[in-house]
Formats: structure tokens, sequence, C-alpha cells
């Protein structure tokens, strides 16, 4: 197994864990605080989806599949953003009533970095991306972070939901 091979592995990780626990995401479970956290299911699972969105296009030379999506979950302006950096307010203003677009999202991203892992080489891993870092960023580097933040969001929805049963 070669480097985006692994890659490509690791990337589905996150959308069949999120596709186990779909039948417990209802809007009580979506929108839940448990212990009283400003984000929710709904939040993590949305920004693991913008994160991989956002990040992606551009390293894609792609457009986001956000808008295809904007309109279903009606998350106003804040949708638009990826939630770094949101106030509590602002990430709690995140809520969601059905979660089939929500996942439908996700699935969206997840193809979507999958099919552009599916044009890289082992050699592409290796190409300075972003200079703007010590060290720069790789490709590869960028792509474990991309996957390695949509494993832990995802993981922590899990969790959040787990606690509503």
């Amino acid at each position: 197994m070669n480097g985006t091979e692994v890659l490509r592995d690791l990337a589905t990780r996150p959308r069949d864990a999120l596709l186990e626990f779909r039948t417990k995401l209802s809007d009580e479970a979506l929108n839940s605080h448990p212990a009283g956290h400003d984000n929710s299911p709904a939040w993590l699972i949305w920004h693991a989806g913008r994160e991989i969105d956002a990040q992606l296009a551009p390293l894609a030379g792609t457009d986001e599949v956000w808008p295809r999506f904007r309109e279903q979950l009606a998350l106003g302006a804040l949708g638009d953003t990826s939630g770094y950096g949101q106030t509590p307010e602002q990430a709690r203003s995140i809520v969601v009533h059905d979660a089939s677009p929500l996942l439908d999202y996700f699935v969206a991203t997840t193809d979507a970095l999958l099919a552009y892992l599916g044009t890289l080489s082992d050699a592409d891993l290796d190409d300075v991306i972003d200079t703007n870092w010590n060290p720069p960023v790789t490709r590869g580097a960028r792509l474990v972070s991309i996957i390695d933040d949509a494993a832990q969001h995802i993981g922590q929805a899990a969790y959040a939901v787990g606690t509503q049963s």
C-alpha cells in the first residue's frame, strides 16, 4: 500500500463512522449541548464538512461543495464560514432540523476528497504548498491535517450523540 492509498483509506473512516450512528441523529441529539458545551453534534458534523471543503477546494483547484447544500441546511451567513473562531453564540446558532442534508454534505465533501486523492501520486505528497509555516507545509501534511480534523470532530459528535441514548 502506498501513501496515497493509505490516505484514501484513512479519508473514508470519518464518513463511515458518521454513517454508523446516523440512526441516532434525532433533532434532539443533533442540537444537544452535552455538559453545556457550545458545539453541538450538528455543529461538529457541519464543521468537519466545512473544514474538508474549505481546505480541499483551493488545494484541488475546484469549487467548494457547500453551495449545493447552503439552501437545504439554511444556516445563514454562518454556514458559509468554517466555524473556526466562532463565538459561543455563533456556534450555538448552528441548528439543524434534518440530519439527511447534513450527512449528504459530509459524504459529498468526503467524495470530493477521495476524488482528489485519486489524482495524486506519492511524489505529489511531498510538494510544498504553504510556505507561511516553519517548516513549510507539504501537500501530504495538509491532507493528513484535513482528515485528522474530520476524524476528531466526527468522533466528538459520536460521543455527544451517545450521551443522549
